[in-house]
């Protein structure tokens, strides 16, 4: 069972490049984990479309302990259960349900029953062959009680990228498991049958509490869409500027990206943070923000990753038989390991302007909500790629068919700065930018329109200072 589904994970551990030679493999094969159908638009289409459910499963999933005496997580409740599937999608259901517990117990067997533990949350991302993904949010708990018990995952099941929404969501049903299993199902039936509400609005579900009585609680989903699965000050308070910059140079160029920590919930923030930090690119390779332990070979993938793996593993990671990579200790706030290049990656200047401004946070990093933290990185970021490829739409020819045709050769070479030039002729060889250009091609409308609007707003200040 246990070899099945590990076998199961590799071959879904990869996501498929869309571009001719850029599908590599690992192993056996080439594709991230299991899930619903996305584009390279995923921020936008799948990952943020209002009026969808809000979830597709809620599972709960508990220590089972087995003959040879060890505890092995296995589901124990399913809501909703799905009936009349066709064939492939009862197959497709079945791999799914195999998959949950070994992400929701990523760290082992290694249990034993306990008095006292302090309650967790952290997601894990499942990935389709085609590329599309499913997220698990995932609430470990200790249920209320006297004398030793197990902890149990509450695990949500949803298309959608919403870690704050989906936090509070968990705090609910977390809420209502210290009264009752009985009380959650209504609670989660009536979020079922509530659409997901679009970037700024509320919507309002009602639940009844024994004792309490009805409860409104109110879900607000964040104006900006594209900063609302991502919370940048946990990987601010573990990593300095320069190395949270030598990670996203890192990350930019697709290279294999290990980080380590103590707490799943660390890993799962600092991961999710960084691949936030590409906007508006996806990382389209293996992506799992919390890695099981019976899958940490998967460090020796030749294709590119990005991992996060507990850090009492960290000697059996570094003993394993990998290629070159990041490995970032998220507890020390330092990088074990390095290709040796990071220093030079990015464009001097351009480094510096986003050092200022990640600095200039830290300097006030009290002053700041969360919100104003994850706008203000997101910034310097998406100003970083507004001055090194927003000028991509400049460079795609339209044919009479509607169709475009990107300029590549024209695109390079049209930036003045030379050490630009050198990071961008590379950069255009990365499957994100690929997929990224392949949208681009299909349609005159921008697909990115937060992306776009601050390519118009560059331009027109370059245009006023010229002016001035």
């Amino acid at each position: 069972m246990a070899s099945s589904l590990g076998n199961f994970l590799r071959r879904s551990l990869r996501r498929a490049g869309r571009r001719e030679g850029k599908d590599g493999a690992c192993a056996a094969d080439n594709t991230p984990p299991q899930a619903p159908q996305g584009k390279q638009g995923e921020r936008s289409s799948v990952f943020y479309s209002a009026g969808q459910f809000f979830f597709e499963y809620l599972v709960v999933v508990s220590l089972k302990k087995m003959p040879d005496g060890r505890y092995e997580p296995k589901i124990t409740y399913q809501f909703p259960k799905r009936e009349n599937l066709l064939k492939g999608q009862k197959e497709e259901e079945e791999r799914l349900l195999q998959a949950i517990p070994l992400f929701c117990f990523p760290d082992g067997n290694n249990w034993a029953p306990i008095t006292e533990f302090t309650s967790e949350t952290f997601s894990f991302v499942l990935t389709n062959v085609d590329g599309s993904r499913k997220i698990g949010y995932c609430r470990r708990l200790l249920p209320s009680g006297r004398g030793v018990r197990l902890p149990e995952v509450f695990c949500i099941i949803s298309c959608l990228g919403c870690f704050g929404l989906f936090s509070k969501i968990l705090d609910e049903v977390e809420k209502r498991r210290q009264i009752s299993m009985a009380v959650i199902y209504p609670f989660m039936q009536g979020l079922r049958e509530s659409p997901f509400p679009a970037p700024g609005k509320t919507v309002t579900i009602k639940s009844f509490i024994p004792e309490s009585g009805t409860e409104l609680i109110e879900l607000t989903r964040p104006v900006d869409a594209h900063l609302e699965h991502v919370e940048f000050q946990a990987l601010l308070q573990r990593l300095s500027p320069h190395l949270i910059l030598h990670i996203f140079a890192s990350a930019m160029l697709e290279r294999r990206l290990i980080f380590l920590a103590q707490e799943l919930s660390v890993l799962s923030q600092c991961i999710h943070a960084v691949a936030a930090l590409l906007y508006p690119f996806t990382w389209a390779h293996t992506y799992i923000p919390v890695l099981p332990e019976c899958l940490l070979d998967t460090v020796c993938c030749p294709t590119p990753f990005m991992v996060g793996i507990q850090m009492r593993h960290l000697q059996r990671v570094l003993e394993q038989p990998m290629e070159e990579a990041l490995i970032v200790d998220l507890c020390e706030g330092k990088i074990i390991r390095a290709v040796g290049d990071e220093e030079e990656i990015l464009p001097g200047k351009l480094q510096n302007e986003m050092l200022t401004s990640l600095n200039r946070h830290n300097n006030n990093n009290n002053e700041h909500t969360s919100e104003q933290v994850n706008a203000l990185v997101s910034e310097a970021f998406v100003q970083f790629f507004v001055r090194l490829v927003g000028h991509y739409g400049s460079h795609i020819k339209w044919g009479r068919s509607g169709s475009g045709s990107f300029q590549e050769r024209n695109f390079c070479k049209a930036l003045a700065s030379k050490s630009c030039r050198r990071l961008l002729k590379k950069f255009v060889k990365t499957n994100m930018f690929s997929l990224f250009i392949e949208e681009a091609e299909k349609s005159r409308i921008p697909q990115e329109a937060y992306f776009q609007k601050k390519i118009i707003e560059y331009h027109e200040q370059k245009k006023h200072r010229k002016d001035s």
